[in-house]
């Protein structure tokens, strides 16, 4: 069981952009994405301020996001990585389980990498985020570089906080047929 505490939220900068673009993607009738909250117990909470300070979590949450895009049934987690390498660590077994289990049911999982020292996004396809989990599993590289990376999957934000993963998704889509 994990331990929260509330010194702050990785990667929620990524979040709010992606929970605003899932408000603009609904608004415009291309998609419905609902955030997955991960459910807590909370142990220690401020009253004065009304927080919580200290919490466990009750179970392993699956991914950050989960909905349907004109039909088609997606799920996503949100990344955040500091440097040129992205660990896999960031990334749990239980995770992958779940998006290669939504991907046999036709769905699409994929991972959003937001690289906050260069402000660019990245499209993860799951068979490409499969491929480097493999690699580390088999005792190889625990750890992506960006220059790994497939360069038609880089995602630009748009008017400073728009993250437009639905051309990813198409892209993807075409890639697999």
């Amino acid at each position: 069981m994990g331990t929260w505490n509330s010194r702050g939220l990785r990667g929620s900068a990524l979040e709010d952009f992606i929970n605003h673009t899932n408000e603009r993607y609904l608004e415009k009738g291309l998609a419905l994405i609902q955030k997955i909250p991960t459910p807590i117990t909370p142990v220690r909470i401020d009253k004065e301020h009304r927080h919580i300070t200290l919490a466990y979590f009750e179970q392993k949450s699956t991914v950050d996001y989960i909905g349907a895009v004109q039909g088609i049934p997606i799920c996503f987690d949100a990344k955040e990585c500091s440097s040129d390498t992205f660990p896999l660590q960031n990334i749990h077994e239980h995770q992958v389980a779940f998006m290669e289990a939504f991907e046999k049911q036709e769905g699409i999982a994929f991972l959003v990498i937001y690289f906050s020292m260069r402000n660019e996004l990245y499209y993860m396809r799951f068979a490409e985020m499969k491929q480097f989990w493999e690699r580390k599993e088999s005792g190889g590289r625990k750890s992506i570089r960006y220059e790994e990376l497939h360069p038609g999957y880089f995602m630009t934000l748009q008017n400073g906080y728009f993250v437009p993963y639905l051309e990813a998704i198409q892209r993807d889509l075409e890639e697999r047929d």
